[in-house]
């Protein structure tokens, strides 16, 4: 891995960059272009998903990278329509196929999707793809406890990650108590806020200027502080190597309260409650 960026391990004893490159809305050249400089820049998790339609871009990109696939940490996901087992298999393959890699990393269920119910066929087929050889780690995205609970007591194959919104405006601090609880880790997307003042909030700024950092840095600082794994997006090779550059400094106490205490009881950036929201 890079060297500035720590690793944390898994539960099922693999290891993970402690901050990894969000790739959504990446495609065609201008994508491969990016997400060649975050490589550069020392990001080595690529988080991508097939609902994103960008995977052979990740794959192609990867082709093109100086390092080898082995040294590379990639993810991808499972779309809601596709979570019945033999679906979830099939679209395990065509993920591989797309990204034209051998195996991934990590694989997520998007979302758990709870009004079609489907949610534990699709982790069966996770574990069988895991034992396939299509599949290193197995996790979840959105999965509230119950959600959870559920896939434990029918599978007794827990996840090593649950990817959720979290921000200081939305802190998530139960589920985040309860993945820890499992030793879960939490994956942090929109970790900077999307569409919303969270990179203008004046409690960060002021935070941002004791340490002589950037809005970005403090936030993506917090995330790591509290056991979370950040995957922010940049396009811009100033921005990825800023958000990467954030292991040389401490949050105190203080500080870590002060931005948790950010948040907001509506701090979701979407109408996106995983209690109700389906994705497609």
């Amino acid at each position: 891995m890079c060297k500035t960026i720590p690793d944390i391990t898994l539960n099922d004893g693999f290891k993970i960059p402690a901050i990894g490159f969000g790739t959504y809305t990446l495609k065609g050249k201008n994508g491969i272009k990016s997400i060649q400089d975050a490589v550069n820049a020392g990001y080595r998790l690529l988080d991508s998903a097939f609902n994103y339609e960008n995977e052979g871009t990740v794959g192609h990109a990867i082709k093109k990278c100086f390092i080898g696939r082995d040294k590379l940490f990639v993810c991808s996901k499972l779309p809601g329509r596709r979570q019945a087992y033999r679906e979830a298999l099939e679209t395990i393959e065509e993920s591989l196929y797309r990204a034209d890699l051998d195996y991934y990393d990590l694989y997520l269920i998007h979302w758990p999707n709870p009004r079609i119910d489907q949610y534990v066929e699709a982790w069966q087929a996770f574990i069988e793809a895991r034992k396939r050889g299509y599949i290193r780690s197995i996790g979840v995205c959105n999965f509230l406890p119950e959600h959870i609970d559920r896939l434990l007591k029918e599978t007794d194959v827990c996840p090593c990650i649950n990817q959720i919104e979290l921000h200081p405006y939305f802190n998530q601090e139960l589920q985040r108590n309860y993945n820890s609880s499992h030793h879960i880790v939490t994956q942090s997307w929109s970790p900077l806020g999307r569409g919303n003042a969270l990179l203008t909030d004046p409690v960060i700024a002021n935070i941002a200027n004791t340490h002589q950092k950037s809005v970005s840095q403090i936030i993506l600082r917090w995330h790591v502080q509290l056991n979370a794994l950040p995957i922010p997006k940049a396009s811009g090779i100033t921005h990825q190597r800023e958000n990467i550059d954030i292991f040389n400094f401490q949050l105190s106490d203080e500080e870590m309260l002060q931005i948790s205490g950010l948040t907001r009881t509506d701090g979701r950036s979407f109408a996106q409650d995983p209690a109700v929201y389906e994705e497609f």
